[in-house]
């Protein structure tokens, strides 16, 4: 199968963008890997597939898949992306859209500066629903919420690794830290998503409070690793750090691939995610059956 692809990224977080308004492509697992492997492929962390709304009141909708072949739930820097390859595309005019994701339908606004701003919808806490079990483990109260001391080894004789726990569509773990250099990213992220406590799995976030309204972030994500940047995670660590009682309500967000600007006014409003979204280039590839 021959196909055509548009690379983008956004902060960094890079992804295949495949246009499916006209008809899906039936790709499968083994092919999306495929596409996002950095040496055979294209290379990127998500496969972003635009498709044709199925609903009145809906002008798109569109899947993700991480580079490991599954699909998940939401990508911030990807819409970000999506909202610029439909207008670049021609597929719409308007600079306001409303798009379905498998869990939620998002609110897209092209600024005139060129950033889109993201109504990335309700942070969720209640456990069942991000998921998150608990059992076995004893919260700490902190500022009218709670974090979660994990043990991170079965030979722990404490827990070592505490987080606060949210769901922005997909699944988020936030550990607080002094500096994000030197944070334990790549060894401790892969033991707390294989805690059975995150059923789904889970997207890990370290945040470094610089000051009450800006912080820097790395995230270690399901099926990807660490990214340069992701959105969702921006949105889960800010809102994190407000219930913490650690930031105020718009909050700059510093990434490795660059910087996003989060705003909550708190429970029962929506997070609103504003940054950038680039073409790198478009191309076309044959995929292996």
């Amino acid at each position: 199968m021959h196909i055509p692809f548009t690379k983008m990224q956004g902060a960094g977080n890079d992804f295949v963008v495949l246009d499916e308004t006209q008809g899906r492509l039936g790709l499968n697992r083994e092919q999306y890997r495929f596409l996002a492997d950095r040496h055979f492929g294209v290379g990127a962390d998500q496969i972003l597939s635009v498709r044709a709304a199925s609903a009145p009141g809906i002008d798109f909708e569109y899947a993700i898949h991480n580079a490991d072949g599954g699909e998940v739930e939401h990508c911030g820097n990807g819409a970000r992306c999506f909202m610029r390859f439909v207008h670049s595309r021609g597929l719409t005019t308007e600079r306001s859209v409303r798009v379905q994701t498998m869990e939620r339908v998002l609110q897209l606004n092209m600024q005139a500066d060129g950033r889109v701003t993201v109504d990335m919808g309700l942070p969720v806490f209640d456990l069942a629903q991000i998921p998150f079990d608990p059992q076995g483990l004893q919260p700490v109260a902190v500022n009218l919420w709670q974090k979660w001391p994990l043990a991170l080894t079965p030979s722990a004789q404490e827990a070592i690794f505490s987080v606060a726990v949210v769901s922005m569509g997909n699944p988020h773990a936030v550990h607080v830290v002094d500096d994000v250099d030197t944070a334990p990213v790549q060894t401790a992220s892969p033991l707390v998503q294989a805690l059975p406590n995150f059923p789904n799995g889970v997207n890990v976030g370290h945040l470094q409070v610089v000051d009450r309204g800006h912080i820097r972030l790395r995230v270690f994500e399901r099926g990807a690793g660490e990214t340069l940047a992701c959105g969702t995670g921006a949105c889960a660590a800010v809102v994190a750090g407000i219930r913490l009682g650690l930031l105020d309500a718009g909050v700059d967000v510093d990434t490795r691939g660059g910087g996003l600007t989060i705003e909550w006014a708190g429970l029962g409003q929506p997070v609103r995610m504003t940054g950038p979204a680039t073409t790198v280039f478009d191309g076309s590839i044959t995929i292996p059956d």
